[in-house]
């Protein structure tokens, strides 16, 4: 199961952590991992590559992890991507929730 931490404080999401695999198809055709993965990578290059927002990107491919941490200045900055993420993630919660769980917890 993918799980999607969504960090925050002070009730402004400053950014996410996304780990696991759906395991909802076989590796390759794994279409909630690719929605995840294909948003999860959309928001982060928007962040950081075209707002110009030096964030806290880490990927590990191999371990099926991504993590993207701001301050409480560059969240309210991106907040309106971050928001289209979480709904976005949400949406295929509802529709997958076998193979997504999405939380919120603290930076």
């Amino acid at each position: 199961m993918v799980k999607v931490t969504f960090l925050t404080a002070n009730g402004l999401i400053r950014g996410f952590h996304i780990s696991g695999h759906a395991l909802a198809g076989a590796p390759g055709k794994d279409i909630v991992c690719a929605a995840v993965s294909s948003a999860a990578y959309l928001t982060a290059n928007t962040v950081t590559d075209v707002m110009d927002i030096e964030a806290g990107v880490q990927v590990d491919e191999k371990a099926g992890t991504m993590r993207l941490e701001l301050t409480e200045e560059q969240a309210e900055r991106a907040k309106e991507i971050i928001k289209g993420l979480e709904l976005h993630l949400r949406g295929l919660e509802k529709i997958h929730g076998n193979h997504i769980k999405v939380i919120y917890g603290g930076v």
